[in-house]
């Protein structure tokens, strides 16, 4: 499979899919706080990507994972199943969204803090946004697909922070996981990754670890991944277009554009 070059009309369906997305992390923000659980967030998102978006939730069934939304609290890494856990004070919980509209996915993620973060806390959602952004930033026609995760490795490790291995970003458009594999740190070899060009849409999704990078995965659910030494980890998701001059990102936030 090669990578896919997106038409303009194919784009243009991205960019819906994208802000409806991202519409999703805009409603639910209300909603995070003590005392509500991760399943009750889920029924909200399923509920809004239903009913008001008219679309349908590409986690729901995806490989049998069995909700809509990933929700992965503390020192879970990713694909956290909602279920009974009621969130605290001081929880960081990153919220994972994937929606499709006319056949395009529009995927994102963003952490939230449920009251006042402890200094660790606030420190690694931090990190981790800088990550990404740092890495988003890289992106234009031209360069190796490796420069993103070359500038985010390196942020990380200045921060004293590490980034997880075992999962990357990813090609996406009328599916879910494509080519290209964003690699979010630097192995030290040279740099063989594809050459971006306009039209390619992919994520930028580091995991950002406050102690090591190794993690494991649920024997129980097959599906939840935590920071092997249980420290917290935090991560922020675009899906992102390469333009002739540089970048779109597909799912940008209305408090983002501040």
């Amino acid at each position: 499979m090669s990578i896919s070059i997106k038409s303009s009309e194919q784009i243009n369906k991205m960019r819906v899919a994208g802000k409806l997305a991202s519409s999703v992390l805009e409603m639910i923000g209300v909603h995070v706080k003590a005392g509500v659980t991760t399943e009750e967030l889920d029924q909200i998102c399923h509920s809004f990507i239903v009913n008001d978006l008219e679309c349908i939730p590409a986690p729901l069934n995806y490989n049998g994972f069995p909700k809509s939304i990933c929700t992965s609290v503390n020192s879970v890494v990713c694909h956290g199943i909602p279920g009974n856990k009621k969130l605290k004070k001081g929880d960081i919980i990153n919220i994972d969204v994937t929606v499709i509209r006319d056949g395009f996915h529009g995927d994102t993620s963003k952490m939230f803090i449920v009251g006042k973060p402890s200094v660790k806390a606030a420190k690694i959602c931090q990190v981790a946004q800088d990550c990404m952004m740092l890495g988003i930033k890289q992106v234009k026609p031209g360069i190796h697909l490796g420069e993103i995760g070359r500038v985010i490795g390196a942020y990380a490790h200045s921060k004293n922070c590490s980034v997880v291995k075992d999962y990357c970003g990813h090609g996406i458009g009328e599916v879910f996981h494509e080519l290209p594999q964003v690699i979010h740190y630097n192995d030290g070899k040279i740099d063989r990754s594809p050459i971006l060009e306009p039209g390619m849409t992919f994520t930028v999704e580091p995991m950002i670890n406050l102690g090591g990078y190794e993690v494991i995965t649920s024997r129980l659910d097959g599906w939840t991944v935590t920071t092997k030494d249980r420290s917290l980890s935090a991560q922020w998701e675009h899906t992102i277009l390469v333009t002739e001059s540089g970048y779109e990102i597909l799912t940008l936030r209305e408090e983002e554009n501040s």
